[in-house]
Order: structure tokens, then C-alpha cells, then sequence
């Protein structure tokens, strides 16, 4: 028998013999899968292909975001009251499931107060968005984490990004527990999360956004230039970012104070521009995070100071010949404007308050993406 033919280097007689035909391909097969099993000796660095997969792990990022906007305006997020990082992933599977997790439900404030009268299937709906919203958190970090094992065994990062991807991966880690954090303050006194731990959270998730983002931009550098230097950031775009993270918080205590339906009207609120006994003498400055009125004020208007900040990044990156960031950031701030605008006409339509969310979180991504184009020279 031809030695190619031979299983194992024992030549296959009698009964229940392989086919010899089968053999080299068993053999190919094998060969092929070491191939890819095998660890480079030399790194091997493919910063295209690790973008790529970050910017996947961005894109789900942005959709828990979302999620997280759909579980805070139809009042889900407690719905939940355990913490179950491994069994959680698995839903209640039978009557008899659905009906101890309705039970843990009742015991919370925010059933004494607003659903005695909930049906199981209503809380099933309820339940349905924050376990979406949990299942997505554990999918990104298992992502993420994979990301980052192929790409270390297969030696593909590039060097000084090892220590950056985690990073990223331990603020995903921080972000479960400050989302606990947050639902846990809605379980025993209070009939809602707090609404600083709520900003608290959406901030957290954008910072881990705009890690993967730069990191993308910087990764897709580096795959046109094997020479180029990660981007640092100057000081007009790091204002800009700020600004507009001011105004995300400030959005996130409007949904957690409830203050959009506060007055739904614009320009003015009501008759007046600011409405009469509006500020409440007593809180002092912590009208400007405890009172509702006040901080749909400021909301409203801290937005032009964000949409200033973020034109000038796009002007400075029109200057220096970027042309995509610049369509998208002027586009999304007319868009991001129009829908705060009917978030407020609409009384909140949660369609249209998700949609602004989602705006805004897009509106991020273009303005980091114009404002990493300032650290390299001017197109003459």
C-alpha cells in the first residue's frame, strides 16, 4: 500500500477498514486545523482585521446603549432584582419560573407603587428588555474577550495595544458592576434607579464606546502607515467631548428625573422661558441635578453650547481636509436637534426619545472620528 495511504503508519486491512481515499483528505484536514491552531513564532501584527473586530465590538456597544434607552423609558430595569452574572444568561423557562422571578418582582417598591394591578404577561414584557439588555453586556464582554485571546495567541497586536485592549476590557468589567450598582438602588426605597447612578452608567458605556473608537481610527492608521504613532488628542476635540458628555448626562438625569414631561413645549417652557418658581431657593446648586424643571433647562439648552463645540472640530478637520467626519458631524447635529425638539413636542414618544439616544451616541462616534484627523499635518 502507497505510505500516503496509511492511517496513523498502520497500513488498514479487514473488516471495518477506512476507505484509503478518505485518509488524505483526514490528514489535509488535520494539517489545516494545526495551521491555524499554531502560534507565529515572530509576531505578526494585523491591525486591519483586529479594527474590524473592535469596531464590531463598538457597534454592539452602541446597541446596548439603545437597549438601555428602550429598559429606562418603558420601566423595565428592575424587573430583574438579582444579580446572576453566569446562570442569569438563562430566562425562566417554565411557569413555575416566571412566576418566583414575578414574586421577586412584587417585593420591590416600584410594584407597591405603580403595578399591583400588573399581569405575568406584563411583567413578562418588562422583563424581556433588561434580560436583552443583560444577555447583550454578557455577549460583548464574551466578544471582546475573544477578540483579544486569538489575537494575543495569534500575535497580531500590534505593539502597544496589548495593554490598551485591557484596559478596555477591565472598565467592561467595571461597567457590570456599576450597572448592578444602579439597579440596586431602585430595590429597596426607592420606586425608580437613581438618576446619578443612571448617568453614571451611560457614561461609563460611552467611555468604553469611545476607547474602541479611537482605537479603530488608530488601528486603521497604522494599517496605511506600518510608521504611525497612535493619535493624541487636542485640546479643541477633548472640549468638544466633554461638552457633549455634559449634555448626555444631563439628558440622563432628564430620563431619570421623568423631566421631559415636564413641559412639553419649545422654545419656551410654558409661557415664559424659564417659568416662575422654576428654582427651588432651598436645594441650592443641587437644582442643577435634582430639580426636574431646572434640568430640563439646561438640558435645552446646554445643546447649543455642545453643537458649537462640536462644528468647531469639524471646522478645524475641514481645514486639514477630512470630508466624511464633517458631513457627518454638522448632519447629526441637525438631526440630534430636530429630534430633542419632538422628543419634547411628542411628550416623550419613545420612539423618538430612543432615537435621540441614538443619535447622540452616533454624534460621539463623528466627533471623535473628525477630531482624531487633528493630529496629523495640514493638507495644503
Amino acid at each position: 500500500m502507497d505510505p500516503s495511504l496509511r492511517w496513523g503508519g498502520v497500513e488498514e486491512s479487514g473488516k471495518g477498514h477506512r476507505p484509503p481515499y478518505l485518509i488524505p483528505a483526514v490528514r489535509w484536514r488535520m494539517s489545516a486545523a494545526m495551521s491555524i491552531l499554531a502560534r507565529p513564532a515572530a509576531p505578526s501584527p494585523r491591525p486591519n482585521a483586529l479594527a474590524n473586530w473592535l469596531l464590531l465590538v463598538a457597534v454592539l456597544v452602541f446597541a446596548i446603549v439603545v437597549v438601555g434607552g428602550i429598559t429606562r423609558l418603558t420601566e423595565s430595569g428592575l424587573s430583574i432584582t438579582e444579580w446572576k452574572p453566569v446562570r442569569g444568561i438563562v430566562p425562566p423557562l417554565n411557569q413555575a419560573e416566571w412566576l418566583a422571578e414575578f414574586e421577586n418582582y412584587k417585593r420591590i417598591p416600584q410594584y407597591a407603587a405603580f403595578n399591583l394591578h400588573m399581569t405575568l404577561e406584563g411583567f413578562k414584557a418588562i422583563y424581556f428588555w433588561e434580560y436583552m439588555h443583560r444577555l447583550l453586556a454578557r455577549g460583548i464582554g464574551a466578544v471582546l474577550a475573544g477578540v483579544m485571546i486569538v489575537a494575543w495567541w495569534k500575535r497580531a497586536i500590534p505593539a502597544g495595544y496589548g495593554w490598551r485592549m485591557i484596559g478596555i476590557f477591565a472598565l467592561g468589567g467595571l461597567q457590570g458592576a456599576i450597572g448592578w450598582w444602579m439597579v440596586y438602588s431602585g430595590l429597596s426605597v426607592r420606586t425608580e434607579v437613581s438618576h446619578i447612578r443612571l448617568a453614571t452608567h451611560l457614561i461609563a458605556a460611552l467611555l468604553i464606546f469611545s476607547a474602541l473608537v479611537w482605537t479603530v481610527l488608530d488601528l486603521r492608521r497604522l494599517a496605511r502607515d506600518p510608521d504611525a504613532r497612535p493619535a493624541r488628542p487636542t485640546a479643541l476635540a477633548v472640549a468638544a467631548v466633554l461638552t457633549l458628555a455634559v449634555q448626555i448626562m444631563l439628558g440622563a438625569f432628564v430620563a431619570g428625573l421623568r423631566a421631559g414631561y415636564a413641559f412639553a413645549t419649545w422654545p419656551k417652557m410654558g409661557d415664559e422661558w424659564f417659568p416662575a418658581g422654576g428654582w427651588n431657593v432651598a436645594q441650592g446648586l443641587a437644582n442643577l441635578h435634582e430639580n426636574p424643571i431646572v434640568v430640563q433647562f439646561v438640558h435645552r439648552w446646554w445643546a447649543w453650547a455642545a453643537a458649537i463645540a462640536a462644528l468647531a472640530v469639524a471646522r478645524a478637520a475641514r481645514k486639514r481636509g477630512a470630508v466624511g467626519p464633517v458631513h457627518a458631524v454638522a448632519t447629526l447635529i441637525v438631526v440630534q436637534i430636530a429630534l430633542g425638539i419632538a422628543t419634547l413636542l411628542t411628550g416623550v414618544d419613545i420612539a423618538v426619545a430612543v432615537a435621540h439616544q441614538a443619535v447622540a451616541v452616533l454624534l460621539l462616534a463623528a466627533l471623535l472620528w473628525a477630531g482624531h484627523g487633528l493630529d496629523k499635518p495640514k493638507v495644503s
